[in-house]
């Protein structure tokens, strides 16, 4: 795992991403991974390790850095925590954020190894985020995993541009079922978006090692990411 910087297109200064390369050398995707409300924390690490296992370049911007960089809280490790994410995830500007995925993505494009294709994949606060680089940037691919709030976002569907593979947990808490039959009903039949739905697992049921963690539904869901990035990176 290494560091790089990418200077914000407003001016306003540069941020880190995490970089995880695989150990096969030939060119090869990219996937930008999008953080959870938690930071680039060890879930991400994780993740961003997982990525690379598949023969990916795995990149991990701080989204966070307008307000503190360098966040990693753990979920699993008291209220004081959430407090922490819901705080700045309250004072996230989503708008400058798409803009540094955009950067990001760009830069992805020339990273050493890299045959030019760039994914994104995002979990949580990341999975709504996906949603957006799918509408609003020329991402290659985009895979969500329990997005929030989306179904706030469906007047995007119709521009969306790149394809967007969806994964949603039946009982996720924050993402209730009149907000599941939106988001549903709403991407029914959409040619770039294919939704799964998960029964019986809560919000970050792919988070390994989670309170929410499921062996079998992350299993899935990650195997379906895995043939979807393939296909498309």
């Amino acid at each position: 795992m290494s560091t790089i910087k990418i200077a914000a297109t407003d001016g306003s200064g540069s941020f880190d991403c995490l970089v995880v390369t695989p150990k096969t050398q030939q060119p090869t995707g990219v996937v930008v991974m999008i953080q959870e409300i938690f930071g680039i924390n060890a879930a991400m690490r994780s993740l961003s390790a997982w990525v690379a296992d598949m023969g990916f370049i795995a990149i991990a911007p701080d989204l966070f850095w307008r307000q503190e960089p360098g966040v990693q809280l753990d979920p699993d490790a008291g209220q004081a925590q959430w407090d922490r994410a819901f705080a700045l995830f309250n004072g996230f500007d989503q708008e400058k954020g798409l803009e540094d995925l955009k950067a990001t993505i760009a830069a992805a494009r020339k990273l050493p190894g890299a045959n030019g294709k760039v994914g994104t994949m995002g979990f949580c606060l990341g999975g709504r985020m996906a949603f957006k680089t799918a509408a609003h940037t020329d991402a290659d691919c985009n895979v969500s995993y329990y997005g929030v709030g989306i179904e706030g976002m469906l007047g995007d569907a119709p521009g969306m541009r790149g394809p967007l593979l969806m994964h949603i947990a039946e009982l996720d808490k924050f993402v209730p079922p009149a907000a599941q039959k939106a988001i549903l009903e709403g991407l029914a039949g959409h040619p770039k978006v294919t939704c799964h739905v998960y029964p019986g697992v809560d919000h970050a049921f792919a988070r390994m090692g989670g309170h929410a963690w499921d062996a079998r539904a992350a299993t899935i869901a990650n195997g379906r990411t895995a043939e979807f990035l393939v296909e498309y990176l």
